[in-house]
């Protein structure tokens, strides 16, 4: 399902009565690929519910360049809470997911393994409620941009 972080905070409000474990992750996730989804898969074992935080467009390109998001974040979306391991889908337009950690404050945040613990934005909050913080090895090193650089090698001429 895909929401604002205000229409998830009530489903958070249940879920926490319910004893679940919300499950955090945040990207851009454009040109969705193996390893995504076994990054996702990963997360989702590791709580009750998944919830991704996709970077909006405006994000994506002040962080990755103009010419990025190559797919816009309504079919982001519309991939990503169509995962079997997704619950939820919902959007940050700033340059870090600060602000949405702090408003949803997950019981688990996961970030790949590229990322030091000490340096996972949001680590704080999630830490200072009683969360965790935890990264995923990455199977595949498989990458957007990679993605992307072989398709402009391939198809140049």
């Amino acid at each position: 399902m895909i929401l604002t972080a205000d229409e998830f905070l009530p489903i958070r409000k249940k879920l926490k009565e319910e004893k679940k474990k919300i499950v955090f992750t945040n990207g851009c996730f454009d040109i969705l690929h193996a390893g995504h989804v076994d990054y996702l898969n990963k997360a989702k074992a590791m709580g009750d519910i998944l919830l991704v935080a996709l970077n909006s467009d405006s994000s994506i390109r002040r962080i990755k360049g103009e010419k990025r998001p190559v797919v816009n974040q309504d079919e982001r979306a519309f991939i990503m809470e169509n995962l079997k391991c997704v619950d939820y889908v919902t959007f940050f337009d700033e340059d870090t997911p600060a602000e949405i950690i702090e408003k949803l404050v997950p019981d688990i945040l996961v970030k790949g393994a590229d990322w030091s613990i000490d340096k996972i934005i949001g680590r704080n909050v999630v830490e200072k409620n009683g969360g965790e913080v935890k990264t995923i090895e990455f199977v595949n090193f498989q990458s957007t941009s990679k993605i992307i650089e072989t398709i402009i090698e391939r198809y140049k001429d």
